[in-house]
């Protein structure tokens, strides 16, 4: 599976949504700004996922994207799969778009194929937004951690990666 820069993005949006669940609607330049996402291709990745069912909107002043469902009942896999499709590396060992092969019954690849991509989506099927928040907020030993600061609103936490000392 290779992720495309509209999986990633949306992955991005999506936890940026998730992380500021609680604040209500979210306009888009803030989830652009906070994920570095250029304004443009957000909005069309955003539509998408309102599209799927994923998001809801509200036009007007305190109007913005926000999620439509808990970020607990959102798989990073489900996202992946509206914006790249299929997780499976091959057609052949997809379970969403199988597409038949000649060699199937016979070929040793696709054995390994498949078992790369029962990996991933096992990965990907369990985790959900929730989870990714909970590891923003606390990242793996070893990897930094983040520092929040409010902003002078008060409003809007801020995040940035500090190295720590080795």
């Amino acid at each position: 599976m290779r992720l495309s820069t509209k999986g990633e993005y949306a992955s991005r949006a999506m936890l940026e949504l998730s992380l500021r669940h609680d604040q209500g609607s979210l306009h888009v330049r803030e989830i652009a700004k906070a994920q570095m996402i250029p304004l443009h291709f957000l909005q069309q990745i955003l539509l998408l996922l309102k599209r799927a069912g994923y998001l809801k909107s509200r036009k007007g002043q305190k109007g913005g994207f926000a999620l439509a469902k808990p970020p607990a009942a959102i798989t990073v896999a489900e996202v992946i799969r509206v914006m790249d499709g299929p997780l499976a590396p091959i057609d052949c060992v997809s379970v969403m778009a199988h597409e038949p092969c000649p060699m199937e019954a016979t070929c040793g690849l696709r054995w390994l194929w498949k078992d790369v991509r029962d990996s991933v989506a096992g990965i990907l099927e369990k985790t959900t937004f929730a989870d990714l928040v909970t590891k923003s907020v606390k990242p793996p030993e070893g990897r930094g951690r983040h520092e929040h600061k409010k902003d002078p609103s008060g409003r809007t936490p801020v995040r940035r990666r500090v190295k720590e000392d080795r």
